[in-house]
């Protein structure tokens, strides 16, 4: 059976980190800012590091791989969007979006991980349906059931039906297929990745069902959260726009279990939430602040998952 976490991530640290108008198109969670470009990176960098340093004093392995300064990417920082790993030795890289995040697939963080002693036996390259304008966004499109192979996954301008089918067929997955939404200046948008409104952990799911208008979907998700004894723990719609549904379940080096989010995440959360939680396993959280804002992600889309 597959593990649902690890104790291993790769994280990518940031040259340059601003607001990326490229993705701004369909990502409502970001916000824009007056500040050159300087002060922002310096901001996210300490961020970063500060996140970092949190997740390794809990026993993480983090390897950190720096963003190089040409070409400009800054969402770079956001990996698990553009690179996935899969037990036993499976890599696969996927098509973005936004042309400056295009720029962010390349071999750097890849042969890194092999110096670290990583092994990977099989490629998987998805980037070509980009000249068909067909994307899907990693663990940002899809939020991985490991244990039981089910993609939760909503559909949107990043993450289409076509790829979904091809990943599911190619890893032995079935897909568990919504469309989500958010309130935006009065209207009911699609939300941009599945990992901002929900997270699936070992034995619990945190979700906006409120975000699915339609029933049926709902519905559906709900049955597929219960028969895999998922305890769902449902998040408004104001929560999620404070990044709660953006965490990650880990592991440490011991075995112990962890829970990785933003400090505006576990601000947003009820006490009711915190203790069922806490019962379970230890909530680790660093402030982001400038990342969320800037970016439109939080602590989960700063996570790229080595199962290797």
């Amino acid at each position: 059976m597959n593990q649902q976490t690890t104790e291993q991530l790769l994280m990518i640290r940031p040259s340059c980190f601003y607001t990326n108008d490229q993705t701004a198109k369909n990502n409502y969670f970001q916000k824009q800012t007056d500040e050159d470009h300087i002060s922002t990176t310096e901001k996210a960098q300490r961020e970063f590091d500060a996140f970092v340093l949190q997740l390794r004093s809990y026993g993480v392995s983090v390897h950190v791989w720096n963003d190089s300064l040409s070409p400009q990417t800054p969402d770079a920082l956001f990996p698990n969007n553009w690179i996935s790993f899969h037990h036993p030795s499976t890599l696969i890289t996927y098509p973005m979006f936004a042309l400056n995040r295009q720029l962010e697939v390349n071999e750097g963080p890849i042969d890194f991980l092999q110096t670290k002693g990583f092994s990977f036996q099989n490629l998987i390259d998805y980037t070509s349906h980009i000249s068909s304008g067909v994307f899907l966004e990693g663990t940002g499109s899809m939020v991985l059931d490991r244990s039981n192979y089910i993609a939760y996954c909503t559909l949107s301008t990043r993450t289409n039906q076509k790829l979904i089918t091809k990943f599911c067929q190619e890893m032995g997955y079935k897909a568990v297929v919504f469309s989500a939404f958010q309130t935006y200046n009065n209207q009911r948008l699609p939300i941009y990745h599945t990992n901002v409104m929900m997270s699936v952990g070992m034995d619990f799911a945190m979700v906006c069902l409120d975000a699915i208008d339609d029933q049926n979907e709902r519905q559906a998700l709900v049955a597929s959260l219960s028969e895999t004894n998922k305890t769902i723990l449902p998040l408004t719609e104001a929560q999620i726009h404070q990044f709660a549904g953006n965490v990650l379940e880990l592991r440490t080096g011991n075995g112990k279990r962890l829970l990785a989010m933003s400090t505006t995440a576990f601000k947003a959360l009820t006490g009711e939430q915190i203790e069922h939680l806490s019962d379970r396993m230890t909530i680790v959280h660093s402030p982001l602040p400038t990342i969320e804002q800037l970016g439109g992600g939080s602590a989960r889309c700063m996570m790229a998952e080595i199962f290797i």
